[in-house]
């Protein structure tokens, strides 16, 4: 299947940030509008209590799970969203750390914030997503 997301990194802009700052995708492209992956298990039990770490890895692989369910993989991701539920920032780094060696090389435009709480109990990281392809 031919890629559709082109990464746009800009020279204007600080090189400090870990991503591509835009994305695009072709008018023919087929975007694919993910709901937050959370860390939970098959089970519906949210994993990793307290760790943020674990959890950003279940919600990366439940976002995986779901990108398959649609025809898509990591690499198809045009956008991400990380959100931590903590005031701290070494919280919201350690989530940010696992998303993005998740994503490799592919470093998708991202936004990363904590907020006050999240929907299940125990859960402190949610990753939103948005990807493109291009059906043959």
């Amino acid at each position: 299947m031919p890629k559709a997301v082109t990464l746009i990194r800009s020279a204007s802009l600080s090189g400090v940030a870990e991503y591509a700052y835009a994305a695009t995708a072709p008018a023919e492209a087929r975007l694919i509008f993910l709901a937050g992956s959370c860390p939970l298990a098959a089970d519906g039990a949210t994993v990793g209590v307290g760790d943020v770490r674990a959890q950003a890895a279940r919600c990366v692989e439940n976002l995986e799970t779901a990108l398959a369910d649609a025809g898509a993989q990591l690499t198809d991701v045009i956008s991400t969203r990380v959100l931590v539920a903590s005031a701290r920032q070494d919280d919201l780094v350690a989530a940010w750390e696992v998303v993005r060696d998740a994503f490799g090389s592919h470093d998708v435009p991202s936004t990363l914030m904590g907020v006050t709480v999240l929907g299940y109990d125990d859960q402190l990281v949610e990753l939103e997503a948005v990807a493109a392809i291009v059906d043959e």
